[in-house]
């Protein structure tokens, strides 16, 4: 008696899933056409990013302030998020791809150990201890699923005990990285809770996840 699946999903509103207060910038290129230029290209994640504003470039935590945003349309005094730009600082700080620049009072953590649920999309089963490569946004680092905790039956959506995951099987897994990440829940920030899972010879995406658990290193 209602829409059709379609229309009920292209009239769907969605804005409210967009996180307004928490800025997270993945820096995508470093773009220097010639000496007196250096801007970082990328799309806004989440947040309000304003021109003055004063961030913080992760990991390696320097400050900066923004002098400029740069659109296709031209500099903006501030952009929301889903949008591409160029950010120019103040500052000519070490930043390069997988960086990701940030409000210094809303920072995300930055950790090497985390818990997260899984959807397994290869034929070959996951099986933990092996080491894969994981994506992040723009950051890419190696890794390692260290647990199942459990995987998910989908017809009751009860847990069960795991020692692998089939293709289309989801489970909650634990990760250990072999270097730190800047991450957010995925009920906070989609874009930087999420990741996918590569395999390291054929290249091919095995698995998406979604973080649930931040740990100490």
């Amino acid at each position: 008696t209602g829409p059709s699946l379609m229309a009920l999903l292209e009239g769907m509103e969605i804005n409210r899933d967009q996180n307004l207060d928490l800025m997270r910038f993945p820096v995508q290129f470093v773009n220097r056409p010639d000496d007196g230029f250096r801007g970082y290209c990328g799309t806004l994640a989440s947040g309000i990013l304003r021109k003055g504003d004063e961030v913080v470039a992760l990991p390696s935590g320097q400050k900066s302030t923004v002098t400029a945003i740069v659109t296709f349309d031209g500099e903006l005094e501030s952009i929301a998020p889903n949008n591409a730009i160029t950010v120019t600082l103040a500052d000519e700080i070490d930043i390069s791809r997988g960086d990701m620049l940030v409000h210094a009072d809303t920072a995300p953590v930055s950790t090497d150990r985390l818990t997260a649920s899984l959807v397994w999309m290869a034929q070959d089963t996951l099986k933990s201890r092996h080491d894969y490569d994981f994506k992040f946004a723009t950051h890419n680092v190696t890794g390692r699923i260290t647990n199942i905790v459990h995987k998910i039956d989908i017809n009751n959506f009860e847990t069960l005990t795991a020692n692998e995951l089939a293709l289309n099987e989801i489970g909650v897994v634990e990760l250990q990285l072999n270097a730190p990440v800047s991450v957010d829940h995925y009920a906070d920030i989609r874009k930087t809770g999420a990741f996918i899972v590569i395999d390291r010879l054929s290249n091919i995406t095995v698995a998406a996840g979604m973080v649930e658990a931040l740990h100490s290193s």
